[in-house]
């Protein structure tokens, strides 16, 4: 009677025990394959709770996130015979997990990296072929970078991987041709600074030109109206001392003396040789009468 109070507890942790044996979840990162006796049954599980049948079912996860390999330098012939030493990395990940299962001895990452190697470097190798130093020096690297995935992209489809992006992460010149390569490039951009330097200097004068002309045209304008405006005002003057002068000409006599008298005499150091009969001294003599 004892041991069958033990008998539902048996069963519960039996069940819970089949049920772990049969249930497996697979994460947003993760890609799997399930398996009987050995066998691919299925590779297009979602995210998400699964069964598959103990012992007769297995299942293995693969990272569907984007990998990254770097690669040591290699040496690459230029079109001219001469050795490059380039040092890049790949981005990659699964698209076919179970091409990549097959074809790299059960979905080894160390193999899968080892082949896409290969392929990367053929890539580089038949587009480098096809440069010299120069031109992979100054090449534009988008350009020269999209040619190696379009190469090597018709090829790793067989593993069952997408290529994301190739980068070169340096580029080792030969040391017969480095110095001379850079004195090049040096040389080139020495020209270019020449000819900037030089359009800046046209620019400039042309500027300074245009500023001196429209100086001169603002000068000459100016002092055409001045000269008008001082033409105007000293005929207005004339004919206003005219009016002046035909109203009261004894009035008007005397008050150009006095102006007269006051910028001319009482001032230091002023010599006047006038004769004394003379008609500047009119007004002065009959105030003394």
């Amino acid at each position: 009677m004892p041991n069958r109070g033990y008998l539902p507890l048996i069963l519960v942790g039996a069940a819970l025990l089949l049920f772990s044996m049969a249930a497996f979840t697979v994460r947003e990162t993760e890609l799997a394959l399930k398996f009987r006796f050995g066998e691919i049954v299925r590779a297009d599980y979602k995210p998400g709770l699964h069964f598959l049948t103990p012992f007769v079912n297995n299942v293995i996860k693969f990272d569907r996130r984007i990998l990254t390999e770097d690669y040591p330098a290699e040496q690459f012939l230029t079109s001219e015979g001469k050795i490059l030493r380039i040092n890049f990395f790949v981005k990659w990940r699964i698209s076919d997990v179970s091409r990549f299962y097959t074809s790299t001895s059960g979905g080894s990452e160390e193999v899968a990296n080892r082949r896409l190697g290969e392929i990367i470097k053929d890539g580089i190798k038949t587009v480098i072929a096809r440069r010299t130093i120069q031109q992979v020096v100054a090449a534009d690297r988008s350009e020269f970078l999209g040619e190696v995935l379009e190469i090597a992209g018709k090829n790793v489809g067989n593993l069952g991987i997408s290529l994301v992006d190739v980068r070169v992460k340096n580029i080792e010149l030969p040391e017969e041709v480095s110095e001379s390569v850079f004195n090049r490039m040096r040389q080139d951009f020495a020209r270019q600074a020449a000819q900037l330097r030089a359009e800046g200097s046209a620019v400039s004068e042309q500027t300074r030109a245009e500023a001196d002309r429209q100086r001169t045209e603002i000068l000459a304008n100016a002092y055409r109206e001045a000269e008008i405006i001082k033409g105007q005002g000293d005929a207005a003057a004339a004919d206003i001392y005219g009016k002046a002068y035909g109203a009261n000409p004894e009035f008007f006599a005397f008050h150009r003396s006095l102006q007269a008298y006051r910028r001319s005499l009482g001032k230091q150091g002023d010599v006047l040789v006038l004769a004394p009969d003379g008609e500047f001294f009119d007004y002065l003599k009959q105030s003394g009468r």
